[in-house]
């Protein structure tokens, strides 16, 4: 008997995230951290699986204990990992951040000069199951360094285009030489892809727009179906050819926004899934960011759709 499809597949950026257990500390004066699991990619297939979706992560780590880490952590999230291979020469990346509420949250990347993430080769990557996934969803950050890139490509054209292949465009200056590489690769992503996903300094390295509306009409003028144009405090805009919607923000006290995105980006996916109306699932993608903006953690602070409805009942 075949094996049903995945809900959605990630692939892209895994690893552990060491965070302050105490706010408004420089990092240089941190005694405490928590370590959790980490990476956008990551977080979106457990944001997902959160909201009973069957999710799995293509990847690699370290050979090492924070990678065996890594696969305990993604199994108890319930995230499938069977595509999650080790790397001998690169050691699981560590990233840290400080934590300064409401709107600065400094980050550091230990991923240089490359991480076992960015080794994914195409024979990694089942070809079968990433045409059959209900949704795919990339990152502009995979797509930064050689083999990496070629895995990407390889998925895109094992899926060619199908409903449901999400770019998110993820902009880590960090990880590139100069913007107009990013907009290389974030033009060549967004030409595989039918939704794309980003805040405003993210599409204005894609598409050379600011302007949530402007950067939405380009992003569909590339072909995609739905763009989503994440504008902070002003809440979420989204187009399709026949729709413009646009939500607030959902207000909550925040101590770490920097999962926020990831946990939006699972709700959407389960909101698209369930074929729900535009503007019912931008909500419910807005409060699940807000929800995890409020908490420290990433991946494990991903709420459930009960906590979601509930936040909303509130709301409302």
């Amino acid at each position: 008997m075949s094996e049903q499809p995945f809900d959605l597949i990630t692939m892209g950026r895994i690893g552990v995230d060491l965070y302050p257990l105490e706010a408004g500390v420089p990092l240089q004066h941190v005694e405490r951290f928590g370590r959790f699991l980490g990476g956008s990619a990551t977080n979106v297939a457990v944001a997902a699986a959160r909201h009973g979706r069957r999710t799995a992560v293509v990847t690699r780590t370290g050979a090492d204990p924070f990678g065996t880490f890594v696969h305990e952590a993604l199994r108890d999230l319930g995230v499938v990992d069977r595509w999650v291979t080790p790397v001998a020469e690169w050691p699981t990346p560590i990233t840290f951040c400080e934590i300064f509420p409401p709107d600065d949250f400094p980050i550091w990347f230990y991923r240089t000069p490359t991480a076992p993430d960015l080794q994914l080769t195409p024979e990694q990557v089942d070809a079968a199951a990433v045409a059959s996934a209900r949704v795919l969803w990339t990152t502009l950050t995979g797509l930064s360094q050689q083999p990496s890139l070629d895995a990407h490509r390889f998925a895109w054209r094992a899926r060619g285009r199908l409903r449901h292949t999400v770019i998110d465009l993820d902009w880590r200056p960090a990880f590139w030489p100069d913007v107009e590489a990013g907009r290389e690769r974030a033009l060549e992503a967004v030409a595989a892809s039918t939704v794309a996903v980003g805040n405003r300094d993210e599409c204005e390295v894609a598409v050379g727009e600011r302007d949530p509306d402007a950067a939405a009409e380009a992003l569909l003028a590339l072909g995609v179906e739905l763009a989503v144009v994440k504008q902070g405090p002003d809440g979420v805009l989204a187009r399709t050819a026949d729709e413009r919607v646009v939500v607030p923000v959902h207000e909550v006290e925040v101590l770490n926004g920097l999962g926020a995105g990831d946990a939006f980006g699972g709700a959407l996916v389960h909101g698209l899934l369930e074929g729900w109306p535009l503007e019912r699932t931008l909500r419910f993608a807005n409060v699940a960011g807000a929800i995890v903006a409020s908490r420290l953690e990433c991946s494990t602070a991903m709420p459930t759709t009960a906590e979601v409805e509930h936040e909303l009942g509130v709301a409302a």
